[in-house]
């Protein structure tokens, strides 16, 4: 008879392989789509270097780095809204919802209102994601630092964050009215939620913050487990709470800051994923980081496709796809919870 521990873990093994094939399966039918139809055969001649000159222009200079940004965006917002949640001890904490995003959307947006000439330069590319992670970290800090008062109190935490996001959404419009239509447009669009500019210097620029960051998070995940018994007892357990939280918390700001920088502010993505993963698999945080990268990888690579080809030749930003996709069961969370 198979004991707990190996139902656990063959259930958690077929979730994966389920995933991956999902994914493998959606990056066939991305790269197929489009205002150019690429029909599957051809797709994978021309992965082989066996395709038209057009082809291999359409899909390697285009699709591929698109869909590239998007699996690691979505791994990386997904898994730094389930650490943000296990360190909170919150179900609403997300990187959108707390003002993480909305602080390194700011940071993006002043670096490009100063550094208009230099948007597309090889500089801008690879320094974007450290100027948002500056503005994800200042917004955590302020977030956390106005919401201690003798510890921090979940729905506390998701109060100051609301306004602390407010403050920040301000803050953007007021820069975005500075700046030339071409550069107010472009920020507008990718304030909602897009993947501007995709091409494989981004990637490049994003996939280290991506490779780094989430095994370290997974390395922690026992850590996480603890904090979640809450803080008596993860102290009573051996554990150093702040210095873990601290840590914990720094993974999560630098996942979200890094991939806002690719992708821009996508709401929901951090606060639905973990919970479709939760449901999935159980509380186990080594469980759920993966399952939850696979997830908001899957998740945001249809959305893309969607935005993409719903209404051809005009593009809907992804951000916007997700928050229709994920905003019902935002509401259905709201109304569970205590």
């Amino acid at each position: 008879m198979r004991t707990p521990y190996k139902k656990k873990t063959g259930r958690f093994a077929g979730i994966m392989i389920l995933l991956v094939v999902l994914i493998i399966v959606m990056f066939f039918v991305t790269l197929s789509t489009g205002v150019i139809q690429i029909a599957p055969v051809d797709v994978v001649k021309t992965l082989f270097s066996q395709g038209t000159d057009r082809q291999e222009l359409v899909l390697f200079d285009f699709r591929l780095p698109g869909i590239i940004l998007a699996i690691l965006i979505g791994a990386g917002l997904a898994v730094s809204g389930a650490i943000l949640q296990g360190v909170t001890q919150n179900e609403l904490a997300d990187p959108g919802i707390l003002g993480i995003n909305t602080g390194a959307g700011l940071a993006v947006v002043l670096f490009i209102f100063f550094f208009q000439n230099q948007i597309d330069s090889v500089f801008s590319i690879f320094a974007m994601p450290f100027f948002a992670l500056a503005g994800a970290l200042f917004a955590a800090f302020l977030i956390y630092t106005l919401a201690w008062k003798n510890g921090v109190n979940p729905i506390r935490l998701i109060l100051v964050g609301i306004g602390v996001n407010a403050g920040f959404s301000a803050a953007l419009i007021i820069f975005q009215l500075k700046m030339d239509p071409q550069d107010f447009r472009q920020a507008t669009v990718w304030l909602s939620g897009d993947i501007w500019n995709a091409s494989w210097m981004f990637v490049l620029a994003l996939l280290p913050w991506i490779l780094i960051l989430i095994p370290l998070a997974l390395q922690r995940a026992n850590a996480l487990n603890v904090l979640n018994l809450g803080d008596d007892v993860a102290a009573g357990l051996g554990t150093s709470v702040e210095q873990e939280r601290r840590v914990l918390l720094v993974i999560a700001v630098a996942l979200a800051g890094a991939s806002v920088a690719a992708g821009g502010a996508i709401a929901f993505l951090g606060l639905v994923v973990p919970h479709i993963a939760r449901k999935l698999i159980g509380p186990l945080n080594q469980y759920i980081i993966p399952i939850s990268a696979l997830i908001g990888a899957l998740l945001l690579m249809v959305a893309d496709t969607i935005g993409e080809n719903l209404l051809t030749p005009t593009q809907i930003p992804v951000g916007i796809i997700v928050a229709i996709l994920s905003a019902p069961y935002f509401v259905y969370l709201l109304i569970k919870t205590n």
